[in-house]
């Protein structure tokens, strides 16, 4: 192709293995890349040993997509000015310092999907921080107005409903299990959680059956 002059490419593989040697390194990857002189180039690999699987992520910067799929605690980091749809997944714990990275990383993010079932580690520390106003970082999310917590320790619920850790900025669509709400919320009573549960506008439940009756004033800007 010699009259090629722009490569843009963004691959993602998956499989299974098991024995984690036998699996290509970033260092590998990086050097079936070594003719591309022009071009910067981005290599993720996770290995999920739970489930025998891993990943491999290679992309071309500038990244020019609008979704970033499957971003796991390797994330590279870098700046994502045109991506407004994610989703975060890994095996391990997503502690509080790995949203603010994800915040500065996408800042026009819109739309935002985290599978994780592993409880954080720190967050009795972050907790402590907090109560004691020493280096917490608060996150904003100017842009988001849908959040996906399907399949999620609780933790993950408290990361982004409480107050003390994340500001909703607007008016957003929630997807969530009503007892892991319910729960997160203290039945629909809790403080921490009220302020960013009045910024919901549509909430998308799983598996409910009667709605207490505080349900409507914990959630006064429902549509």
């Amino acid at each position: 192709m010699p009259h090629l002059n722009q490569f843009i490419f963004n691959i993602r593989s998956t499989g299974h293995f098991t024995d984690v040697m036998s699996f290509p390194s970033n260092d590998d990857i990086y050097r079936t890349f070594t003719s591309f002189k022009d071009y910067q180039v981005i290599s993720c690999v996770d290995y999920f040993p739970k489930a025998e699987y891993v990943q491999c992520h290679i992309y071309s910067c500038p990244y020019t997509l609008t979704h970033y799929n499957n971003i796991t605690n390797n994330f590279p980091g870098g700046l994502f000015n045109n991506v407004q749809e994610i989703e975060l997944f890994d095996q391990r714990p997503f502690e509080h310092e790995f949203f603010i990275r994800i915040s500065q990383a996408f800042p026009f993010l819109k739309v935002l999907f985290i599978v994780n079932k592993e409880s954080q580690t720190f967050k009795q520390e972050q907790e402590s921080k907090n109560n004691d106003n020493r280096n917490f970082s608060f996150i904003e999310y100017s842009h988001l107005i849908t959040l996906g917590l399907i399949n999620v320790h609780d933790d993950y619920a408290e990361q982004f409903l409480f107050d003390t850790k994340t500001c909703l900025s607007n008016y957003i669509r929630l997807g969530i299990d009503y007892h892991q709400l319910q729960r997160v919320t203290l039945n629909f009573t809790r403080n921490a959680t009220r302020n960013n549960c009045s910024k919901i506008k549509q909430l998308i439940l799983h598996e409910y059956l009667d709605l207490p009756e505080q349900y409507n004033t914990y959630f006064p800007n429902l549509e």
